[in-house]
């Protein structure tokens, strides 16, 4: 199985069209205001409509408001939307757009029960857990206690980068793994080599 690939945080198009020629299946937006990485709808319309046909446009948001979301919407043609705060499915699935529901690894977290709790999530992604902050933290998550039978796909996030991404795979064997911080040069600003190290590591473990 090739692992898929979600470079996630893209604030400039010429880091959406490098990630994407470098081999990125997703790529990520983020519209919550409290993320360093946050684009604006008109912004992130204006890159996702320049994107290459089969690179899915992901849009990130933390226990927003319905009517922003479908505000977003109004402008960004974002394929799959990213819940990365505490909604509740019947929440995320009001949306006409298919979801994935991230999960932080804190003390105590039931990764099964979140999924039960999500049954028509398209994936799990398991972040790491930093209090008071949602993903892009640079902090590896802790792949043992991860089960290794998961009822949903599952994405790993959470301190991955170019030197560690293929023990990553291996040791967990995801759908996908989402990267932020570490492909970057400074916060929502890509590095080309840094992407390229990382979608090789991946690779690598594909083989």
């Amino acid at each position: 199985m090739r692992t898929r690939i979600k470079i996630c945080g893209i604030t400039r198009l010429e880091d959406a069209l490098e990630a994407s020629r470098l081999g990125a299946d997703a790529l990520g937006f983020v519209f919550y205001s409290g993320s360093a990485r946050f684009v604006d709808a008109t912004s992130a319309s204006g890159m996702v409509g320049q994107l290459p046909p089969f690179v899915t446009s992901v849009g990130l948001f933390v226990d927003p408001p319905a009517e922003y979301v479908r505000a977003v919407l109004d402008i960004v043609p974002i394929d799959l939307l990213q819940f990365h705060g505490n909604e509740a499915a019947d929440f995320c699935r009001t949306f006409g757009r298919p979801y994935i529901k991230a999960v932080a690894l804190a003390p105590g977290v039931d990764l099964l029960q979140s999924a039960r709790f999500h049954p028509d999530a398209r994936a799990l992604l398991v972040d790491a857990f930093v209090p008071g902050v949602h993903g892009g933290t640079g902090v590896t998550a802790d792949w043992a206690s991860i089960p290794s039978e998961m009822p949903l796909p599952l994405v790993l996030a959470g301190g991955l980068h170019g030197g560690n991404v293929e023990q990553a795979v291996r040791a967990v064997r995801p759908w996908a793994v989402d990267v932020a911080s570490g492909v970057e040069r400074s916060k929502g600003v890509k590095d080309s080599g840094k992407l390229a190290d990382f979608v090789q590591g991946v690779r690598n473990a594909d083989v």
